[in-house]
């Protein structure tokens, strides 16, 4: 084996648990702070991305589409955090689990009606569209790269946000104790439309209904390996699942996922807690 194909499968890995902890991150921010099960996540990406399906449709530019479908795609997670996931705060897990699951019932059916079954593709920029050559026989495609940047810059932006800023404090108090947090006048939830709409996954090559089912069971992964709550952790947690996929379709095809939810299992075993303590920091 080249030493270029493990580089190769490693930039896999990191880009996977990158595009994982986008996604895993606002859920683990959601169920830490807010203490809600929302199970609708994976829809909300799925609407992400055909919301950049249909602007770079009609816009003809990737660059043009993707702050609009970030814009439509943070209007309406605040519209429905506003009207339907507050409500879901202090609530028993019961009922946020039928009304989260309502609504993937309603946002998959919207998707059919709207933009059918077929599967669509979004075309990669022009200016990402050419590869990086590693050695004479590898090269990297250089919008893996992009994707790498989205998630590490991401990743920087919010542990500096919840270390360094009042709004971080104000969210860890929440994490804490949101009972004690308000008393004290912390008024957390004025802050979760920006939780809520602060994880944007970056645009993906095709685009097909039911596609955020599998993030969400692998989001959830994510966060129980990291430890409930903890951002660290759920980087952590991503990286690993990264590792565990990208080398495991190249060495065991068959088995490649079973050993996602084994290496979950491995780490439950040690650390019940997951790889973190669940703090929400």
């Amino acid at each position: 084996m080249s030493p270029f194909f493990f580089f190769v499968q490693l930039l896999n890995a990191v880009q996977y648990g990158l595009i994982l902890y986008l996604v895993a991150s606002g859920l683990t921010l959601l169920l830490g702070i807010m203490g809600v099960i929302n199970l609708a996540h994976g829809a909300f990406y799925m609407v992400g991305a055909y919301m950049a399906f249909a602007a770079v449709q009609h816009l003809a530019s990737f660059w043009l589409a993707l702050p609009l479908a970030i814009l439509l795609g943070l209007a309406l997670g605040a519209l429905l955090e506003r009207f339907l996931l507050s409500r879901l705060e202090g609530a028993d897990h019961l009922s946020q689990v039928l009304l989260s699951f309502g609504l993937i019932l309603i946002i998959n059916e919207g998707q059919r009606i709207i933009f059918g079954n077929d599967p669509h593709g979004i075309e990669v920029p022009q200016a990402l569209n050419f590869s990086i050559p590693l050695s004479e026989t590898f090269a990297y495609p250089a919008y893996r790269l992009f994707v790498c940047a989205i998630g590490i810059a991401f990743a920087i932006v919010v542990s500096l946000v919840m270390a360094k800023t009042r709004i971080g404090m104000m969210l860890r108090a929440s994490a804490e104790n949101r009972a004690m947090a308000r008393a004290l006048g912390v008024n957390a939830k004025r802050m979760y439309l920006g939780v809520l709409a602060g994880v944007t996954a970056a645009p993906i090559a095709s685009v097909y209904p039911g596609m955020g089912d599998q993030v969400l069971i692998l989001s959830f992964v994510v966060i129980v390996l990291g430890g409930i709550g903890s951002l660290p952790g759920a980087l952590a947690g991503a990286l690993l699942l990264g590792l565990v996929d990208s080398f495991g379709k190249q060495f065991f095809p068959n088995f490649a996922a079973f050993l996602v939810y084994a290496a979950m299992i491995a780490v439950l075993i040690v650390r019940p807690q997951g790889l973190f303590r669940g703090t929400g920091t």
